[in-house]
C-alpha cells in the first residue's frame, strides 16, 4: 500500500526535480570545462569566473553562457574537429597498412625485382592474407 501514500503527481514532481538536477550538474561541468579549456584568459580571469560560478552559482552559469555562447560554441567546434581530424588521420594510417592487396602487389614486386625469393614472397603473401581487415 505504499504506492497509496505517494500519488502520481508526486512521482512525476520528483522526477522532474530528479532531472533538473541531472541538468544543473550538467551545466555546471560543461562551464567549468569551458572556463578551463580557455587559453584567451589568464589565471587571473579563471579564478574570477571560478569563483562568481561558485558564490552565485545560478547566477553565474547563467551570465558566463550569455557572455560567452558563442566562444564555448567555437572552442568546442574547434575540438570536435581536431578529434575528427585524429581519427581521420589514423584511419587513412590504418587502411594504407592493412590492404592486403597492396601488400601482396608491393611483395610481387620486390619479387620481380629479385630483392626477396619466392619463399620470401610466400611468406609475406599469406602473413597480408592473415592480417585482419
Amino acid at each position: 500500500m505504499l504506492a497509496a501514500n505517494y500519488p502520481f503527481l508526486d512521482v512525476m514532481w520528483t522526477m522532474l526535480v530528479f532531472f533538473a538536477w541531472v541538468i544543473w550538474f550538467w551545466l555546471l561541468i560543461t562551464v567549468f570545462s569551458d572556463i578551463f579549456r580557455r587559453h584567451d584568459i589568464s589565471g587571473w580571469g579563471k579564478a574570477g569566473w571560478t569563483v562568481f560560478v561558485i558564490i552565485l552559482p545560478f547566477l553565474g552559469v547563467f551570465i558566463y553562457m550569455i557572455a560567452e555562447s558563442k566562444g564555448m560554441a567555437e572552442r568546442s567546434a574547434k575540438q570536435v574537429q581536431a578529434a575528427q581530424t585524429q581519427t581521420d588521420d589514423y584511419i587513412r594510417q590504418v587502411a594504407a597498412q592493412g590492404d592486403p592487396a597492396s601488400q601482396i602487389a608491393q611483395a610481387k614486386t620486390l619479387l620481380d625485382s629479385g630483392a626477396i625469393n619466392q619463399q620470401e614472397f610466400d611468406a609475406l603473401k599469406q602473413k597480408a592474407l592473415a592480417a585482419p581487415a
